[in-house]
């Protein structure tokens, strides 16, 4: 297996009204696993202009970009993809979720925000951004290298 490098990646935590936005972003609905929105990383652009790109894109959302919250890292060790995601905490500046945006990359299919209570009912990774979302802000936390969920 050839080496790679590992692919960096935004994300976006953005707790409203108590709520958790999430997205799947499987094209054609083949899992049910949601995570936060946001992707890979463009050379040339910061981390929070990748991040505010990836977040309009994916949910017709404007954000601010605040701190650092979380540093998340996966692999699969039989295609030897690595990826790192920083998730950052953001508040929303402009846009509505409207249930009838286009992802134009057609990754994501739903978004929507999930109360705590209904976090404990889906599939979601990393399994400790419910746990960091709904903190309060503080020192950002780590989640060791963990083997991707299909």
């Amino acid at each position: 297996m050839k080496t790679r490098s590992p692919r960096l990646a935004t994300r976006a935590i953005i707790v409203e009204d108590g709520r958790l936005l999430l997205v799947n972003a499987y094209p054609g609905r083949r899992s049910d696993l949601w995570c936060a929105p946001g992707g890979g990383v463009e050379p040339g652009r910061s981390l929070p202009e990748n991040l505010g790109r990836e977040v309009h894109e994916e949910c017709g959302l404007a954000v601010e970009v605040g701190p650092l919250a979380l540093v998340n890292e996966f692999h699969d060790p039989r295609t030897g993809f690595h990826q790192v995601d920083l998730f950052f905490r953001c508040r929303i500046t402009g846009g509505t979720l409207d249930p009838g945006w286009t992802d134009p990359g057609r990754t994501v299919h739903s978004r929507r925000f999930f109360a705590p209570e209904e976090i404990a009912t889906i599939r979601l990774k990393p399994d400790s951004l419910p746990r960091v979302a709904f903190a309060p802000e503080g020192p950002a936390h780590y989640d060791p290298l963990e083997e991707i969920v299909p």
